[in-house]
């Protein structure tokens, strides 16, 4: 089978595509024959070494995909030869084959495309979780989003309109924003023409939000900070602007606010059963029609670097999917 893999580190352009063996599946794994993958910002970060998961060079990157079941596990209950899943695999969905565990795995809608399933997972997991366990967002209350356009930004984007709350998406250009506004966003903020925290505070009316996502870093999260409202929650997913910021610990205070960490691969194993059970509800609000995957370019499998560039030059609006089988 052929596999996209990192034999050293550093940028895309260093991946190599090789035929390697077919994995074995045991115990509780489900082998896939795997048909579209979905690109993340960490795919860009392990292949560099600068993610929290390092698996031993070589290596197949790829974080979630989907695909049809080759092969399971004694052990494995869920799932048989045939059936269509999408899910988590942490690394190696760049392959032609993989071995996932079950409880990664969710099957797939027969109406869902294969490029939405494998784009679903993560953006959705990540951002339900946010919200639902980690904020408690609550109907009425107002969510700002930051990079808005990007994969999971436009998820929240629909999610926080999925459970009520006003909608304010921010991005760095109209033609981002365009797309953050037919995800269904109330308002929109361009932080490039205007400073973020007075954009919000006109939109708030000098109230605030209460709920903060944020995928950027960089400058914008203090902006983002000091617009909080008064018991405001500010969410910690990422770093997509490259600079992890110090926050001013008494800005908190002054806000009465809390800034909250969301590892959503973490949860993920820590707490399997209420990951479970979000992944029934993502599928259900799916199946509802108030999410929809947005998918912002295809790339064939010989194209992984350019797949890859998309995310890293912050090209992308909504998610990027690499073609497999």
């Amino acid at each position: 089978m052929k596999a996209i893999l990192c034999k050293e580190y550093g940028p895309a352009e260093k991946l190599v595509i090789e035929d390697i063996d077919s994995p074995v599946v045991k115990g509780y794994g489900v082998k896939i024959r795997v048909k579209a993958a979905g690109l993340n910002f960490p795919d860009t970060l392990i292949i560099e070494n600068k993610y929290q998961l390092k698996p031993a060079l070589p290596f197949s990157p790829g974080g979630e995909m989907a695909g049809e079941v080759l092969e399971v596990g004694e052990k494995v209950t869920r799932f048989k030869p045939g059936d269509r899943v999408a899910g988590l695999t942490g690394y190696g969905a760049f392959a032609e084959e993989i071995v996932a565990p079950e409880q990664n795995l969710l099957p797939i809608p027969d109406a869902m495309p294969d490029e939405k399933a494998a784009a679903f997972s993560m953006v959705y997991g990540t951002s339900y979780y946010a919200l639902k366990q980690r904020a408690n967002i609550q109907p009425g209350e107002t969510l700002l989003v930051l990079g808005a356009s990007g994969g999971v930004g436009l998820a929240t984007v629909e999610l926080g309109k999925a459970m009520g709350a006003h909608v304010i998406a921010a991005a760095s250009s109209a033609e981002k924003l365009a797309v953050a506004k037919a995800a269904g966003a109330d308002d929109l903020i361009n932080y490039t023409e205007e400073p973020l925290k007075e954009a919000v505070k006109k939109l708030t009316k000098s109230k605030g939000v209460d709920v903060v996502y944020d995928p950027v870093g960089g400058e914008f999260t203090e902006q983002a900070l000091r617009a909080m409202a008064w018991n405001g929650r500010h969410l910690i997913i990422g770093f997509a602007a490259g600079d992890i910021p110090k926050i001013p610990a008494n800005l908190t205070l002054l806000k009465g606010c809390s800034v909250v960490g969301v590892f959503w691969g973490s949860f993920t194993q820590r707490e399997p059963q209420t990951s479970a059970q979000n992944r029934m509800e993502l599928m259900k609000l799916y199946a509802d029609g108030k999410i929809d995957p947005k998918i912002s370019e295809v790339f064939e499998f010989e194209d992984y670097a350019k797949a890859l560039g998309a995310l890293t030059e912050r090209r992308a609006t909504g998610k990027v999917v690499l073609k497999v089988g």
